[in-house]
């Protein structure tokens, strides 16, 4: 028997016994966990197996048959494959164990772990899946469960807010890729994946209309899952959710979704150069965009959002010049450090009583040790110190990837992306660990303790350095190599963005030790304020957006809510019910009436015949 099924099906059956049972708080905590930690065994089994015998198919059976439209459940095990499977699994693990600590004494945790298991069942099929068909149900299965986790602490009506706006957002790409797949059959008669990567290049030539159609339509929907411009102004609204989901979200899952999507269909992005190179361009805006306003926010969660945004357009930076390797190298120790950020995160805000605020924050590294070290590490990887950490592996090979491909432009945002991550590092760590605290709630912080808390930041803290980079994906077969080039310009490249990073951190540490005074008055007044009120905003997209489509929106269905159409046929029928009611009258029934009006028609119609 196969145990390909596995990984998705032990999740889902935790999410129904959960449902379904009801159990207390300590048994859901252990069926959430114990699903998933069931659900890594099987992966873990599989990814020995591929290493040993190759790959693997299972079609479970066909789900629909229309004519030769005959789209099945089946799995499909590669090494991209295997590498998706060990993060979401894997990562998604420690997640659910750090949240089995954080969310002790919620009244929801039942509920919550019903979610989360969903939430990792949907990204295992959307990853396995050997049709498009398929991967579009674990899609939307991701996206209906960030909205439902977002919004867990639906009593404020705030954060059922930032659910909606997460749901209708990613539903905008959504709309994209459906049309993109409904093209995609139309023209190559399939949505087999390995079909698609094969019959493409035999339907279209390369730069042909209809492929880069296909292709745009594909990175719309991908845009939305992955938060990038112009789709991106959910995620920092997604920070609404308990931690946990933050860290699920950003690291393990949905995030993710849209460099795999890529990735997975590079022969169709193959096919159209220029959207291709579009990728990197949006990848290049948002990685800058969203560094610039991880600067200026006060929030410790949103300051992590806008990092995740920043370094999913390094991925897309990658994929935009065809360094596929190089972006699911990344997105893999991304999903270390992320993880281990978000979960430190999580141990700050409940060691400080659920303040998150940087600015009442402070002074905590000793009394919260574990978190600081987890900061630490995982900010060093964020910031790629060099030699030590996972992220500087990652990004160099983004980065060299920019320079043998000649996108000099992508390079230079890549390297500018790291001073600003740099920066952004050191004022995270330096406002919520050192100083003096900024509040009660800093002063009395209490240290996390036990297994479920410490497991998760220990592991993830070890995979977040050199460690985790000595991974290697198995994606030979499955992706297109990387450009080569020179190693003496590569490590001349080195040299250089570590210098760019080690500069950052010295920078970010004068600026936050020395002269944070100084800057204090520069951002109080002036075009400072004014800039670092702008970047707050994240640019003010929500503003753009409230005032260019949504007071639109909402005027226009002010003007419809009585709807002008249905009101004018309204108005025939309330006419042909008035003719009628007058003419009802007419007929009384008294033969007398009858006569009278007989005599007078015919007198009128003789009298008519006379005149004329």
């Amino acid at each position: 028997m196969s145990l390909l099924p596995l990984p998705f099906l032990l999740p889902l059956a935790g999410t129904l016994v959960l449902a379904l049972w009801r159990p207390g708080v300590r048994a859901s905590a252990l069926i959430g966990v114990g699903s998933v930690a069931l659900a890594a065994a099987a992966s873990a089994a599989l990814t020995l197996d591929f290493l040993r015998a190759g790959g693997q198919a299972l079609t479970l059976w066909t789900w629909i048959a229309v004519g030769d439209f005959r789209p099945t459940i089946g799995l499909a095990l590669d090494g991209l494959a295997v590498t998706m499977l060990g993060v979401i699994t894997g990562v998604g693990l420690l997640i659910h164990l750090f949240a089995a600590w954080y969310m002790r004494g919620d009244e929801g945790v039942r509920r919550f772990f019903a979610y989360m298991n969903l939430f990792v069942a949907s990204m295992v099929v959307l990853v396995l899946a050997d049709n498009l068909l398929l991967l579009f149900l674990g899609w939307e299965g991701v996206g209906l469960c960030s909205y439902l986790l977002i919004g867990h602490y639906y009593r404020t009506a705030a954060n059922g807010w930032a659910a909606f706006k997460a749901f209708v957002v990613t539903r905008l790409g959504d709309v994209f890729l459906a049309l993109g797949l409904f093209l995609l059959f139309t023209e190559l008669g399939t949505l087999d994946i390995a079909e698609v990567l094969r019959r493409a290049p035999e339907a279209w030539a390369v730069g042909e209309p209809v492929a880069s159609l296909v292709a745009l339509l594909v990175l719309g929907g991908a845009l939305g899952k992955s938060a990038q411009l112009p789709l991106h102004t959910w995620l920092a609204d997604a920070m609404a959710g308990p931690t946990p989901v933050s860290a699920l979200i950003h690291a393990a899952t949905m995030v993710t979704a849209g460099v795999y999507l890529i990735a997975r269909l590079h022969g169709l992005f193959l096919l159209a150069p220029d959207v291709l190179y579009l990728t990197g361009v949006i990848g290049a805006l948002t990685l800058l965009m969203a560094g610039f306003a991880a600067l200026a926010q006060t929030d410790i969660k949103r300051v992590l959002a806008y990092s995740t945004m920043s370094q999913i357009g390094y991925m897309f930076l990658a994929l935009g010049v065809g360094a596929f390797e190089a972006a699911i190298f990344h997105l893999m120790t991304h999903a270390f450090f992320k993880a281990l950020l978000f979960l430190s995160a999580g141990a700050v805000i409940v060691g400080c009583h659920h303040e998150q605020d940087m600015r009442r924050l402070g002074g905590l590294w000793r009394r919260l040790p574990l978190a600081y070290a987890g900061f630490l590490v995982g900010g060093a990887a964020l910031a790629a110190l060099p030699l030590v950490t996972a992220g500087f592996y990652s990004k160099d090979e983004i980065l060299w990837q920019e320079w043998v491909t000649r996108h000099f432009g992508l390079l230079l945002a890549g390297l500018a992306g790291a001073l600003l991550t740099s920066l952004y590092t050191v004022r995270l760590i330096l406002l919520t660990f050192h100083g003096e605290p900024g509040s009660e709630a800093a002063r009395r912080a209490e240290p996390g303790r036990g297994l479920a808390h410490g497991l998760p930041l220990a592991a993830l803290a070890l995979l977040s350095t050199f460690v985790g980079a000595r991974i290697t994906p198995p994606l030979a077969e499955v992706l297109p190599p990387p450009a080569e080039g020179r190693e003496l310009w590569h490590l001349w490249l080195e040299i250089v963005a570590a210098a760019i990073a080690l500069a950052g951190i010295a920078l970010g540490a004068w600026l936050y030790l020395r002269r944070r005074a100084w800057l204090a008055r520069r951002v109080a007044e002036g075009w400072g304020a004014r800039l670092w009120a702008l970047w707050h905003r994240a640019w003010g997209f929500d503003a753009l957006y409230e005032a260019g489509l949504a007071r639109p929106y909402r005027g226009l269905v002010r003007r419809l809510h009585g709807d002008p159409l249905d009101a004018g046929w309204q108005r025939v029928a309330s006419q042909a019910g008035g003719l009628h009611r007058g003419l009802s009258r007419t007929q009384s029934g008294r033969l007398r009436r009858y006569a009278a009006v007989m005599v007078v028609g015919a007198t009128l119609v003789v009298l008519g015949l006379a005149l004329a």
